[in-house]
C-alpha cells in the first residue's frame, strides 16, 4: 500500500518497481522458458529485462511524460533528452542469480533532479521488501527507519563486495584487494546484486562495501538510501567522484574510513592528464562536494550535460 506521506515521485517509482516486480517473479516460476542473451562474456539479459525495463518506463513517463530516462538497456532512448529531471533504472540488478534461480536480484530506480539524486527505490521481488528514500527525509525499509551500523573495529566488521566477471577485467588486482580485506574484517559476503548490497550497508547488515566497474543504475538508487541512513559512500580514496571513476566504497562511518585507508592503494582514479580515454559520459558523476573520510555524508550529483545527451549508454 502506498502511502500518502511519501513524496509523489517517489510513489509512482514505488509503483513502476512493484509492477516490474511482478514480472520478474511470474518469470522466475519457469525459469527455463527464458530467452537469454549474451551481452558480452559472463554478462546476460534477458527478455524479463527488457520486459520489466517497459512497464518501469511506462509508469514513469505516464506519469511525468516530460522527465528524462537513463535505463541499462534502452539508453537515453527514452523520455525527454535534456529533462532536469532524469530517471536511472536497473530494471533486474542479478540478472545472473535470476537465470540460476538464486534468489538475490532486485529492481532499483532513482530520480536525480538537477544532477543530485532525491528519489530513490530498491525492491526485492523474492522477498517483497521495499527499500527506499527521499532526500533529506531518511531511509526506510517497508516501514522501518534505517541507519548504518555502529560497529566501530574493522576485526568485527562484516563485508559485502562484488568480484570481476568481464573479460578485461584487473583480476589480479582484484585478489590482492580481497586478500588484504579478508585478513582485517569478520567476513567477506558476495550475493551478485549491488543495489541491493548498498542496501544491506543502510539496514546495518554490512558495515561496509566495495567493488569496482558498476554503472549508475546500479549505485544511484543505494547511494541516497545509505547516505540518508547515516552511511558515506565515495571512491577509493574518499572522493565523492566514485561513478566516474567506476569504484566505489560505502559503509558506516568509523568502517569506512579504515576501509578507504585499506583500499586506496589500489585505486584506479585517472589523474589529470593521465586519462587516455575519456570515460563513457553515462558513468560521469560527480558530488556537492568532496567527502573527508568519515566526516560527512555525501550527495551524489549527476552532471547535467551527461544526464540530457544522446550519447550512447
Amino acid at each position: 500500500m502506498l502511502q500518502t506521506s511519501h513524496h509523489p515521485m517517489l510513489n509512482v517509482a514505488i509503483k513502476a518497481a512493484r509492477a516490474a516486480g511482478a514480472i520478474i517473479n511470474r518469470a522466475s516460476l519457469d525459469l527455463e522458458a527464458l530467452r537469454i542473451n549474451t551481452k558480452s562474456p559472463n554478462d546476460f539479459v534477458t527478455e524479463v529485462d527488457h520486459a520489466a525495463e517497459g512497464v518501469i518506463i511506462e509508469t514513469l513517463l505516464g506519469a511525468y511524460p516530460d522527465h528524462g530516462i537513463l535505463a541499462e538497456e534502452s539508453g537515453r532512448t527514452h523520455g525527454a533528452k535534456h529533462s532536469e529531471y532524469v530517471w536511472i533504472i536497473d530494471p533486474l540488478d542479478g540478472t545472473t542469480n535470476f537465470i540460476h534461480g538464486f534468489p538475490v536480484y532486485c529492481v532499483s530506480i532513482a530520480l536525480a533532479h538537477r544532477g543530485v539524486v532525491q528519489q530513490a527505490v530498491v525492491y526485492d521481488p523474492t522477498r517483497n521488501d521495499l527499500f527506499y528514500a527521499t532526500k533529506g527525509r531518511g531511509a526506510f525499509l517497508n516501514d522501518r527507519r534505517l541507519r548504518v551500523s555502529k560497529r566501530t573495529r574493522m576485526s568485527d566488521a562484516l563485508i559485502g563486495t562484488g568480484f570481476p566477471f568481464r573479460r578485461g577485467d584487473n583480476f589480479k588486482r582484484y585478489v590482492k584487494m580481497f586478500e588484504e580485506v579478508m585478513q582485517h574484517c569478520a567476513g567477506l559476503r558476495r550475493p551478485g546484486a549491488a543495489a541491493l548490497d548498498l542496501c544491506y550497508v543502510a539496514a546495518g547488515y554490512y558495515d561496509a562495501f566495495f567493488e569496482t566497474g558498476l554503472q549508475p543504475w546500479d549505485v544511484a538508487a543505494g547511494s541516497l538510501i545509505i547516505t540518508e541512513a547515516g552511511g558515506l559512500i565515495g571512491n577509493f580514496t574518499g572522493e565523492a567522484d566514485y561513478l566516474h571513476q567506476r569504484e566505489v566504497v560505502a559503509g558506516n562511518p568509523k568502517i569506512y574510513g579504515q576501509l578507504v585507508t585499506m583500499l586506496s592503494p589500489y585505486t584506479r582514479v585517472i589523474k589529470e592528464g593521465d586519462a587516455a580515454a575519456p570515460a563513457p559520459a553515462a558513468d560521469t558523476v560527480a558530488a556537492e562536494a568532496p567527502a573527508p573520510v568519515a566526516k560527512k555524508r555525501v550527495a551524489v550529483r549527476l552532471k547535467k550535460e551527461d544526464m540530457g545527451g544522446d550519447a550512447p549508454v
